[in-house]
């Protein structure tokens, strides 16, 4: 399934606070009910959230804008585009926004998503990371940059990573897994299916949900696209030349 940015259903992310919550819109799954979910978070310029907790723990990638997420007492610590930060669950902490338009993607592996008052926070195992774009560590491989953001890389279990597209360049993601995830995070980016011949134009915030064992990506941006993937199994990159 391809889903444009723009084909994206907006609702309240947090009903309870009507219309000073922001907003969500689902790319996968269904963030109220079991199960894994990906889903875009739309914040006005100035936002801050009171002090809470979730009931899961979620993972997060800036696409637009700039997002602040750590204890309420920590020093701001502004994430642009491309960031990577992961929140666990029972921590207070609160989420705040600068930009005209400020989006992230949210990520978590078992809803549902729920937000709790701080008299419910907990401890747990997990310890929220902030790693703003310029401290990611990539490394190339066949033309393609990539970083691995969660999970063992070289395993079969689920995993997260960013990969990077040259511009005016052309990728071949292929899976054995049953399907795999992708979002465009940066650029430009066209998607094409095996066969066909003519491909669907993604922008920041567009998702594919690969059923199929391969999903052919032309980055069309004059700066190299930024792409987000949740894989299971073997994730190989080729190009179709």
């Amino acid at each position: 399934m391809v889903l444009p940015v723009a084909d994206v259903e907006w609702g309240p992310l947090n009903p309870a606070r009507g219309d000073a919550s922001p907003r969500a819109g689902t790319l996968w799954g269904d963030r109220n009910a079991a199960g894994a979910t990906g889903f875009l978070v739309r914040f006005v310029d100035g936002f801050e959230s009171p002090p809470h907790i979730h009931n899961v723990s979620y993972r997060g990638v800036v696409i637009h804008g700039r997002v602040h997420n750590d204890h309420p007492d920590a020093e701001a610590l502004w994430m642009g585009t491309g960031s990577f930060w992961t929140q666990p669950l029972g921590a207070v902490h609160i989420t705040a926004a600068a930009g005209e338009e400020t989006v992230a993607y949210i990520e978590i592996d078992a809803g549902p998503y729920l937000v709790r008052p701080v008299e419910d926070a907990h401890a747990s195992e997990e310890e929220a990371i902030n790693v703003p774009a310029e401290a990611l560590a990539w490394r190339e491989l066949d033309g393609v940059e990539l970083t691995s953001l969660w999970g063992d890389p070289s395993g079969e279990e689920a995993r997260g990573l960013l990969l990077r597209l040259p511009a005016a360049s052309t990728t071949e993601l292929e899976s054995n897994a049953s399907s795999f995830r992708v979002v465009v995070i940066e650029g430009s980016v066209e998607h094409r299916r095996e066969g066909a011949a003519d491909g669907a134009s993604l922008a920041p915030g567009s998702s594919i949900g690969a059923t199929e064992s391969a999903a052919q990506l032309t980055c069309r941006a004059e700066v190299d696209c930024t792409l987000y993937v949740r894989a299971e199994g073997d994730l190989d990159l080729r190009s179709p030349d």
